[in-house]
């Protein structure tokens, strides 16, 4: 008979009272109460691994999973609850610390696009709301760029769960009236900046001038010279407001853009970057 033992670990599992579990070693992290809390708020049983352990001198270590018993004490209210433990047992402090070390760093993260297709596959009604929108456009969501595809799933959902569904079905259809799905068009910044044009100015905005004035102008244009402004998507916001408001009678208020981001500092034309009507002339 083969012997597999060299790939195996050599551990047993036990439910173990949260109580009876040690995890102050000096070698990890701190714990987040922030994460701990947003965790518990949305508790699933099914999502629950099982905490690793080594038993050393009697005393139950956590190496991984510190996080996990202060979750389920949380919303168990009680350090009676048990957890399932992987037992490891006669690993000394230092190989405690150096797998501890070394436990994520060959682990591959899950992508957006496949968290958002396990989604869909699951059932959950916001990923099939999103897929339906974008399919409404005749957009598809895809890991890979090309035309009238999304690969922007997360900036899509950001959108949905910050701003809500009307803004994002107003985002993509100045998008694709725009610019025609054309893969460029479709990147996370400028689908973000034009649904912060959309929310700072509502109805002001209007549909029929954004498609006149600004998809006259290409997306890869519009990247370039918003890449200039390393301001993220709100420098894109700034590009497309500038092309919308030129020769416009009643322009839109920058000032009103920047109501979005309070915190920011530097309102554009008050520290010495460019100004609507410079941004305008440098853009032409």
């Amino acid at each position: 008979m083969d012997d597999y033992s060299a790939f195996v670990p050599d551990v047993h599992f036990e439910k173990i009272p949260i109580k009876n579990l040690v995890s102050n070693q000096t070698y990890q992290r701190n714990l987040s109460i922030a994460h701990i809390q947003k965790t518990a708020g949305h508790f699933d049983v099914h999502q629950i691994n099982p905490v690793k352990v080594s038993r050393r001198d009697g005393i139950n270590y956590v190496f991984n999973g510190q996080h996990t018993i202060e979750i389920v004490a949380s919303v168990s209210g009680s350090r009676d609850t048990p957890v399932w433990c992987m037992v490891y047992d006669g690993m000394g402090y230092t190989e405690e610390a150096d797998t501890f070390a070394k436990q994520q760093k060959y682990v591959k993260p899950l992508m957006p696009y496949e968290i958002f297709m396990a989604n869909i596959e699951a059932g959950n009604d916001d990923q099939i709301l999103i897929k339906s929108l974008l399919e409404s456009y005749r957009l598809r969501i895809s890991s890979n760029k090309g035309p009238n595809c999304v690969c922007a799933i997360s900036t899509v959902e950001f959108i949905y769960h910050r701003y809500g569904l009307n803004t994002l079905d107003r985002t993509l259809r100045l998008c694709v009236a725009s610019w025609e799905g054309e893969p460029d068009s479709l990147t996370a910044n400028i689908i973000k900046g034009i649904a912060l044009l959309v929310t700072a100015f509502g109805d002001n905005l209007r549909d029929d001038l954004f498609q006149e004035k600004v998809g006259k102008f290409s997306s890869r244009e519009i990247s370039r010279s918003a890449r200039e402004r390393k301001m993220g998507s709100m420098g894109y916001a700034e590009v497309m407001l500038a092309f919308y408001n030129k020769k416009t009678r009643y322009p839109l208020r920058w000032a009103q853009l920047h109501e979005l981001q309070s915190q920011r500092t530097g309102i554009i034309g008050n520290d010495g970057s460019d100004g609507p009507d410079e941004l305008v002339g440098r853009l032409e």
